[in-house]
């Protein structure tokens, strides 16, 4: 009992929290969890973010499904400058106290197309191009562009397999179906666990 008590208390404590989200645009039923913050993004339609995201400069498709703590896009540093600190940057930050007044403030944008699944504490690096219908596996960190329903792991991420054979995929893509209405979805909706059939029925 004791531990059922427990459980529904953190569970109560894990949902009071606030989202924030700033200069944004966010589609009709998209579903954003507690602790989650997206700044200068977009995020479409039926798409969902579970808790404690960081989502910064990104475009997000349609029917996406974000699980917990995943970080997409973010500042850089200046590398090629004498230091990186953002002391010496004209912009406002976090940092106390300013010695400088150097312009650095790159606005890279990264890209999530439709229909992804990223898994647990996943961190995709600024300005990467995420393909329709792949997988990001749990705890990746992705550097590079990833192509359409490609399933990708590990640190940094690399592909492990494709979801579908080549003319599949390229059936998927032509279908474009994340565009269809809400009645159209309805009336395909049930073939979506054959795609085979799906790409027939279609094209009927």
């Amino acid at each position: 009992m004791k531990n059922l008590i427990f459980l529904l208390i953190n569970k109560f404590l894990k949902k009071i929290r606030l989202h924030s989200i700033r200069n944004s645009s966010i589609g009709k039923y998209v579903k954003i969890n507690a602790g989650t913050q997206i700044i200068g993004s977009k995020v479409d339609d039926f798409s969902y973010c579970g808790y404690d995201c960081n989502i910064i400069n990104t475009s997000i498709g349609k029917f996406c499904c974000l699980a917990d703590r995943v970080t997409i896009g973010g500042a850089s540093h200046p590398m090629h400058f004498v230091s990186m600190s953002s002391v010496f940057l004209s912009h406002k930050d976090s940092s106390v106290k300013k010695l400088g007044k150097l312009q650095y403030l790159p606005s890279i944008y990264t890209s999530i197309g439709h229909d992804v699944w990223i898994g647990n504490s996943v961190i995709i690096k600024s300005g990467v191009k995420i393909g329709t219908g792949s997988v990001i596996g749990a705890g990746s960190v992705v550097t590079k562009d990833v192509e359409p329903y490609a399933v990708v792991a590990g640190n940094p991420a690399r592909i492990i397999r494709s979801r579908f054979d080549e003319e599949l995929k390229i059936d998927l893509l032509r279908s474009e179906w994340w565009n269809y209405s809400e009645e159209k979805l309805l009336t395909v909706s049930h073939l979506f666990d054959e795609p085979v059939e799906f790409i027939k029925e279609i094209n009927k």
